[in-house]
């Protein structure tokens, strides 16, 4: 068993940190593989010091210059330490899992490129010895993938809003019920890493929260502290102020950060010396932005990419800015093609997105274009993670951090000397956003002064901007409080269907996004929706109803404002052609504007415009967009819904006592790897093994397929047609937990009990610290008991249904079998519970609630989480493997 990975010395004490020259001499720990030789074979060229620095200890503040390989540093410096060649005592103090956080969505792709490019290199000369997956986490991802295998080795990629709403149990784009089960994966065991912190506004303070939260909930757990939950952050910038860092409950831990920054050491270095002293001079560009006249600033654009071809870069601060640019460049060049002129932003669908980023040509220097050359015209976007270089550099006023950025995707490696060039464009105070006016005064003031001084100093090159002290101010104006995460733990919308809202927490509340998808369904005007395609009656089959939309339709979109009008006034306008999943009724319903919130899907009808391939969403479009179409012979899976069992819905047939076999082997499999406190694999044990007693509900039963109902046999999976519940909402998941509250000790430790349940009860991840009844739920027959009183129901469980003796597999050798029981409904309640079985004893939510303080909501949620990814390994498993007869007579 691996132990949990801990603090570093650096870490815990960093004046006690090794020298830089002994770093840079110890390139292996434990007598493994050499850190520069396995370096080497990754990224075909030697190590910087810094990135064998940092494979050494892991500092948590890096401040690199851009250009020199950060993300080589952390991908490859993580992958030598997990890797065995390391040796174990570097391995066991290394979390498992890579989270990679980058502020903007279009260039994830290119950091995955590398990572899975490195890691084949790797593979190829045995220096790998276990698979390691890449995943990159944006809207639609297949989230399967990477959340069920709790014990390995994985790298994840992702956006910040993406990536923080599933730390904060909000995850965007992702399924409700997948909510808690990424948010225990994702505070546990992993080294977080953030790139270009100076770019993540809002979420920069959430970053910083979440990684004291992590060493101050539970308070009373000393182990918590100690290592917080196997995680690390790490915090990377061009610009790094660890001030930045300082928020309420991070701030007195800020200073004993390790940081890692260039030294003596690396400047030795040729190829860092070139990258360097590269040359950027700098000006002032005589066109300005106006969105009513461009044509000037293209004009000069076009003359200036001329006289020096190679690429040239155009970054502007807003996508309607820069899709109104393209179009006058495209006007005053009269050698522009769909090839060489291309508009790079974040608002694109995946597979579009792609294509401007093959055009871009990343991996290749200017001198290696057509004579033509290339204008790339970029929002924000192509400030973070993109490995690109330009001969000419054009860039819209921004603060001084992000025009730094800037600056270095001009001549990023020195080689074009002679003809490098940055020109600055101005811009006037009423069109500051998305920043403010004091931000961009500060940063006009700053480029003056440049400007003011002799032509050999008017550069923008990293040596010369090392020479300059400028002051980066970062003001916090959300910051998540430890009651917000708590709260944000339960993860049941309010009785209006509503959440806690996070998206001040995610990124800044200007840049608020939702997703959009086109589909075709027919006619709206002749009676087609997403739930009747083509306006046919369904009868009642969701089959018939518009799938969940896959990661390839997808397209970011504003919500936007009163000054900038984005997918709000675009519902509006298409009323009747917007459409969203209801999560509890099961249907597509049309979209009321004002309720759209950052992080939902919707659905758009094809005519409603909106889109184009070459300029991304688009909502003063027209055109109608094509729908990107799934792959062959796939009709895509229906969404996600509260009583949706999909996974018992299998293409094979399962007893219980089979499948509940399986999924204590697959929960066998993972749990030795595991960073486990004592008691909690029993707990996870005993709640594999009674987790479906449920689906022995008369109900379950009833809404199997009758092609082999056998009274004789207890099925929790079953193949075929199968009727929907006879109670709505009918969850079989809080039988099996409102069970294994009756059953005596023997059977269910009593000390463990409000765990398991717990677990057993969330096993799907819809149902966990409250028990309610929803909206048009079935009342019980007869409505009263027989002392008089109401039934009390929920989530398709009444007072007094009973759940027969069931086999629930094998154990040590011997059939372990659930006795027959009465269910009772009163833990429910609030306060003590009062009626027998539970006279006495805590309500539902007083035990899940005590539970949650006691271990943490990080522990509880990873203990859910492996426990959901044993079931659902085990169902995949069946569905994908073993055929009818064989499950029915294992």
């Amino acid at each position: 068993m691996l132990p949990l990975s801990r603090s570093c010395v650096a870490m815990q004490n960093p004046r006690a940190e090794r020298s830089r020259a002994e770093n840079l001499a110890v390139s292996s720990i434990g007598n493994g593989q050499p850190f520069k030789s396995f370096f080497e074979v990754a990224v075909k060229h030697e190590p910087f010091g810094f990135q064998t620095c940092f494979a050494n200890d892991l500092h948590s503040l890096v401040h690199v210059p851009t250009g020199l390989g950060k993300t080589a540093m952390a991908v490859v410096g993580w992958l030598w330490r997990r890797s065995f060649g390391a040796g174990d005592e570097v391995r066991c103090k290394t979390p498992r899992r890579l989270v990679y956080c980058l502020p903007m969505r279009v260039l994830v792709e290119q950091t995955r490129d590398n990572a899975v490019r490195w890691l084949e290199n790797l593979r190829e000369a045995n220096l790998v010895e276990c698979e390691v997956p890449v995943h990159v986490l944006m809207g639609g991802e297949d989230e399967e993938d990477w959340d069920i295998h709790p014990e390995r080795e994985a790298i994840l990629i992702g956006t910040q809003d993406m990536l923080l709403s599933r730390a904060l149990n909000r995850g965007y784009a992702a399924s409700r019920a997948r909510w808690p089960m990424q948010f225990g994966l994702l505070h546990t065991d992993c080294l977080w890493v953030f790139d270009e912190i100076q770019l993540m506004g809002s979420g920069l303070a959430t970053t910083a929260q979440l990684e004291a939260f992590r060493r101050l909930l539970p308070e009373k757990d000393a182990n918590t502290a100690e290592n917080g939950h196997g995680c690390r952050s790490v915090w990377m910038s061009a610009t790094m102020r660890p001030d930045w860092l300082k928020t309420v409950d991070f701030k007195d831990r800020v200073d004993a950060l390790p940081r890692l920054e260039l030294d003596g050491v690396d400047h030795k270095s040729s190829e860092v010396m070139k990258r360097w002293s590269a040359k950027k001079p700098l000006e002032k560009a005589a066109g300005v932005m106006d969105l009513k006249s461009q044509g000037p600033l293209a004009d000069e654009i076009v003359k200036a990419h001329t006289a020096a071809k190679g690429r040239t870069i155009v970054v502007v601060n807003t996508v309607k800015r820069a899709c109104y640019l393209l179009t006058e460049i495209k006007k005053k060049w009269p050698s522009a093609t769909d090839e060489n002129l291309i508009l790079i932003h974040s608002r694109f669908r995946p597979p579009d997105r792609a294509e401007q980023i093959k055009k871009l040509k990343p991996e290749q220097a200017p001198i290696d274009l057509s004579p033509e050359g290339m204008i790339v015209v970029s929002t924000q976007v192509i400030e973070a993670g993109v490995d690109v270089s330009a001969t000419t550099l054009f860039t819209e006023l921004a603060p001084w951090a992000s025009l730094v950025q800037r600056f270095g995707r001009c001549n990023r490696r020195g080689a074009q000397n002679e003809h490098a060039s940055v020109r600055w464009i101005d811009v006037a105070d009423k069109e500051a956003a998305p920043y403010e006016a004091a931000d961009l005064k500060k940063s006009r003031e700053q480029l003056k002064a440049i400007g003011c001084k002799n032509e050999e100093e008017r550069d923008v090159g990293l040596a010369s901007l090392s020479k300059l002290n400028v002051e980066l101010p970062f003001e916090h104006t959300h910051v998540v409080r430890r009651k917000d995460l708590i709260d944000l733990f339960d993860t049941t919308p309010d009785l209006a269907g509503n959440d806690i809202d996070i998206d001040r927490f995610v990124r800044e509340v200007e840049e608020s996004d939702v997703r959009a998808f086109w589909r075709d369904y027919g006619d709206p005007k002749k009676g087609a929706t997403p739930n009747k395609i083509g306006g046919q009656d369904p009868n009642d089959d969701d089959s018939h109803a518009e799938p969940a939309p896959r990661r390839e339709e997808l397209c970011p979109a504003p919500i936007g404002s009163d000054k900038n009008p984005g997918f709000r006034q675009f519902a509006k306008n298409h009323k009747g052609k917007v459409w969203r999943w209801n999560f509890l009724d099961e249907t597509w319903e049309k979209v009321d504007a004002a309720k759209i919130v950052p992080g939902q899907v919707f659905l758009l009808h094809a005519d409603s415009g909106g889109y184009s391939a070459e300029k991304g969403w688009d909502p003063a479009g027209k055109t109608d967009v094509a729908p990107v179409a799934p792959p062959t012979g796939e009709k895509g899976e229906a969404p996600d819904a509260t009583d949706d069992d999909r996974f018992s819905r299998v293409g094979v047939w399962q007893t219980i006592a089979h499948h509940t076999d399986e999924v204590c082997s697959e929960l066998d499999a993972i749990v030795p790897a595991l960073p486990l406190a004592n008691g909690d694999a029993d707990a996870l044990r005993k709640a594999a093994r009674w987790h479906d007693w449920g689906k022995a509900h008369e109900v379950f039963v009833s809404a199997l397929p009758d092609n082999m109902r056998d009274a004789s046999q207890v099925w929790a999976k079953a193949a075929g047609k199968w009727k929907r519940y006879g109670r709505r909402h009918f969850r079989h998941e809080l039988a099996s937990a409102l069970a294994v509250l009756i059953v005596p000790d023997e059977l269910i430790p009593n000390e463990q009990r409000n765990l398991i349940a717990y677990l057993i009860a969330a096993h799907h991840g819809k149902v966990r610290l409250s028990i309610r009844s929803l909206p048009n739920e079935r009342h019980p027959e007869p409505r009263a008991d027989g002392n008089g009183r109401d039934r009390r129901f929920a989530r398709g469980v009444w007072d007094g249904d009973a759940l027969p003796e069931t086999n629930l597999g094998t154990e040590n050798g011997k059939p372990i079998i659930a006795p027959e029981v009465k269910l009772s409904l009163e833990p429910m309640e609030m306060g003590l519970c009062e009626q027998p079985p539970f006279a006495g004893q805590p309500s539902w939510a007083d035990r899940m609630i005590g539970l949650r303080d006691a271990l943490g909501p990080f522990r509880l949620a990873y203990l859910e989480a492996v426990l959901r990814a044993a079931d659902m390994r085990a169902s995949k498993a069946a569905n994908h493997g073993a055929s009818p007869k064989e499950a029915v007579h294992a």
